[in-house]
């Protein structure tokens, strides 16, 4: 099982090659970019802080529960934290099963809950030089 939150370029085939295991029939993965708008406003970064340095411990907590969920072989869910700028990677999870239904179920859910918790706090910067750091 790999978690991380890390400062640098996520290389999403990296992960994917984590989570593989031998007794797996196959990985789906989810890559997460920034786009180039967010609340009908063009974005030009995005700034994902940890600075309580908890969103690792987090992102495992929900690792755990996924491979009890979905009987995950393999897993790797990869953060990425600093400035990141539009076309930019921020996560990559990549779960292993027997099965691709199991496969994506956990997929969908990581995302799903990923979403919910943010594990670290965001900070959108927007071409009108206005920022936004209140998620619902």
């Amino acid at each position: 099982m790999y978690v991380k939150v890390v400062d640098k370029i996520l290389d999403a085939q990296d992960i994917v090659e984590k989570a593989k295991t031998d007794d797996s029939g196959c990985v789906a993965a989810y890559v997460g970019l920034i786009r180039d708008n967010s609340h009908g406003k063009s974005v030009i970064s995005v700034e994902y802080r940890d600075d309580d340095r908890t969103a690792e411990s987090k992102l495992r907590k929900l690792a755990e529960e996924i491979k009890q969920k979905f009987g995950v072989n393999g897993l790797a869910m990869y953060h990425r934290i600093g400035k990141l700028n539009v076309g930019d990677v921020n996560i990559v999870f990549a779960f292993a099963c027997g099965h691709r239904q199991e496969a994506f179920g956990a997929c969908s859910y990581a995302v799903d809950k990923f979403k919910e918790m943010l594990p670290t706090s965001k900070i959108e910067t927007y071409a009108d030089g206005s920022v936004n750091t209140e998620w619902d």
